[in-house]
């Protein structure tokens, strides 16, 4: 039973704020610090990630750089449904793309985690060809996407199709009757 529940815990994204720069030297003894906010499984994989992208940005890579701090960030009010805008690039099989897509989840780590199913269901992208650019929460006039648009209609309502209504209690319930049911 611990094993189940620490595979689900270690596979949940979180969100990370890494601070590392370079190691200082003699000619530069105050270098610059980089910041970043990545979501990952945990701080490992997080300051991974953070040297891939730091690499990438400037010339400094893990052997000649540090991490100053690591940090979990966790939502202020994780109980109230926000939209989310989120900015993207992926590797697919063809080239890189860049891509806006919107959620409406609890946090910023729900809606960065139907994020990464969606583009391995919708592009077959893997975790590590997906890097999210920017995540912001999204008013609802700002809503570009007809998905999340139509769930933001005020007086909103949806079907109940097939309700079978049961008896108060079993003991005026009937096994056989004479009538078909409605479910309408």
């Amino acid at each position: 039973m611990p094993c189940r529940d620490r595979t689900q815990e270690m596979t949940r994204l979180n969100e990370y704020q890494v601070v590392g720069r370079r190691l200082p030297t003699e000619k530069e003894p105050t270098p610059k610090l980089y910041r970043m906010r990545i979501f990952a499984t945990n701080d490992v994989v997080a300051k991974s990630r953070f040297w891939y992208f730091v690499k990438m940005v400037s010339k400094v890579k893990k052997a000649s750089g540090e991490i100053v701090s690591v940090n979990q960030i966790f939502e202020k009010n994780p109980t109230a449904v926000t939209n989310y805008g989120i900015w993207l690039r992926y590797n697919s099989r063809s080239g890189t793309h860049n891509m806006y897509k919107e959620y409406r989840e609890l946090t910023r780590t729900d809606a960065v985690a139907a994020c990464y199913q969606d583009m391995a269901a919708r592009h077959r992208a893997r975790f590590g060809s997906v890097q999210i650019i920017k995540v912001a929460e999204v008013k609802n006039a700002d809503v570009r996407r007809p998905y999340i648009k139509q769930i933001l209609e005020p007086g909103l309502k949806f079907p109940l199709p097939h309700r079978v209504f049961r008896a108060a209690n079993k003991s005026i319930a009937a096994t056989f009757v004479g009538t078909r049911p409605n479910t309408f």
